[in-house]
């Protein structure tokens, strides 16, 4: 081990990786969050690789570039985050940088985070550090969103939504990365668009890298602001759990199989109940609708207990959010396996 490797990361040696692409509307709050706490000429280095974005997010980018030289914009001819981050590094990173911090255009981030998050990987001795993102929101949608995104019904109890204990983790929201690592294991697959980091971690963890997860060092993270937005985002998730799946054969975690058992119940129950009906079998109609019929009293609680716990009627989108998080991501995940073991894995 070098001496440096056995001291804290400098700021010269730690570079931050910001994929990007028609981010107008948070970009700006998004660096200004990473740059907060540094003097202009000792921040990290932050580089945007922007996927070709037709809006005002490299105007945007290029302005806080004049102001602050750390900031750099590059080009993500392949559009997808995970080809941005290994781009980033292939044309940024210098001999001297030891850390990887992954940020997201969405999210908002406390002062100094970025040396935090090296000094977190650092002290942990991991691979690589995640951190708890706490959910926020402009908009009534949005707020109820949010609100039930941290629960258990809403994230299945993932330790990176909203968790409060430090400690090893298999999985999260990525912050710092040891650059070593990061080539070792060659980097994100950047033929995946979405569950790149838990496909990274995963292959982390086979070569023998360490995750740790850093409860003190918080990120908030804007929600989408309507149901049709939501829903798209997680039937992508779900795509992307399923293309990880089918990469490596790995066994799904029963989080992660239940949106998918629930979707096939209430189809099942729908058939069904529309064969019931069709021979006019009510005991064949009450039986199936039993099951989508629990599911429905199940969100609809969730919209009342949101209601009261945020005292506002905005809650009763509780429910709605859920079903729009539960139900697409467990179709893009049945689609995905469907799609994906045709091809014969992710690639």
């Amino acid at each position: 081990m070098t001496a440096a490797e056995t001291r804290l990361p400098r700021p010269n040696e730690v570079l931050a990786v910001v994929p990007a692409l028609n981010e107008e509307r948070a970009i700006r709050a998004c660096l200004l969050s990473l740059l907060e706490g540094y003097a202009p000429e000792a921040a990290p280095q932050i580089v945007v690789a922007d996927g070709g974005s037709s809006d005002r997010t490299r105007a945007i980018v290029a302005e806080i570039a004049r102001a602050h030289k750390g900031v750099r914009l590059i080009d993500n001819p392949a559009r997808l985050q995970s080809a941005g981050l290994n781009e980033a590094v292939r044309e940024c990173a210098l001999p001297r940088h030891r850390v990887l911090v992954r940020a997201d255009a969405h999210a908002h981030y406390p002062p100094r985070y970025l040396m935090d998050a090296a000094e977190a990987l650092h002290r942990s001795g991991a691979a690589s550090v995640v951190v708890p993102m706490d959910s926020v929101a402009n908009g009534c949608f949005a707020r109820a969103a949010a609100w039930v995104v941290d629960t258990p019904l809403g994230s299945g109890g993932a330790a990176h939504r909203g968790g409060r204990r430090s400690g090893f983790v298999d999985h999260g929201h990525h912050a710092a990365m040891d650059l070593g690592w990061f080539r070792r294991i060659g980097g994100y697959d950047p033929l995946f668009s979405h569950n790149e980091d838990a496909e990274f971690d995963h292959r982390l963890r086979m070569a023998g890298g360490t995750i740790w997860m850093e409860a003190g060092l918080r990120l908030d993270y804007q929600m989408r602001p309507s149901l049709r937005a939501l829903a798209r985002q997680y039937w992508n998730y779900g795509r992307g759990r399923a293309r990880t799946v089918t990469k490596h054969g790995v066994r799904p975690r029963l989080r992660q199989l239940a949106p998918a058992v629930n979707l096939l119940l209430i189809a099942l129950g729908a058939a069904v109940a529309a064969a019931g009906a069709l021979v006019g079998s009510g005991a064949a109609l009450a039986f199936g609708l039993a099951w989508p019929a629990l599911y429905a009293g199940v969100l609809l609680g969730v919209s009342v207990a949101a209601a009261l716990s945020m005292r506002s009627l905005c809650g009763l989108w509780a429910g709605p959010a859920l079903g729009a998080m539960h139900l697409p991501w467990g179709a893009g995940f049945l689609t995905g396996l469907w799609t994906y073991s045709r091809q014969g894995g992710a690639r």
